[in-house]
């Protein structure tokens, strides 16, 4: 399985984002998947279609957007990307600071769903993850 730091380039971490909600914080994470080659410019239409039909909030403050089944073929590589929000967005009742864009192929979706949810399992991690300052800081609460 791969790692989540390895899907997660240095340049797709941003630790000063701003949003004007969740809407905005979904393209934010599309147009960054798109910058980093991992997806077509559709995906983020698709990201924005799976969290009208259910929430990707996760707990602990982070949200983990991605596309459906159906935006598969927009999907160029696996790779995850790292917005944090000084100011709380509300995300469908819930106060969001990090959102992590994820594009995977196929069922990969599921194993980095994992990994994460394992990351957030653990309140120390999760707490490191929002309060991180640099890409080190990110990488690390990802890995330990």
């Amino acid at each position: 399985m791969t790692a989540l730091t390895d899907l997660l380039a240095e340049q797709s971490i941003v630790l000063d984002a701003t949003a004007t909600g969740a809407d905005d914080a979904i393209a934010q994470a599309g147009a960054a998947l798109i910058a980093a080659g991992a997806v077509d410019s559709e995906y983020t239409a698709a990201m924005l279609e799976r969290e009208r039909s259910v929430s990707t909030y996760v707990g602990e403050g982070v949200a983990v957007p991605h596309g459906t089944l159906a935006s598969e073929a927009e999907v160029q590589r696996d790779a995850l990307v790292l917005l944090r929000f000084a100011d709380p967005i509300d995300w469908n009742g819930n106060d969001v600071t990090v959102v992590i864009g994820l594009a995977a192929r196929g069922r990969g979706h599921v194993g980095l769903l994992s990994q994460l949810a394992a990351v957030l399992l653990e309140p120390e991690r999760a707490l490191a993850l929002r309060e991180a300052t640099s890409t080190a800081d990110v990488h690390r609460a990802l890995s330990q």
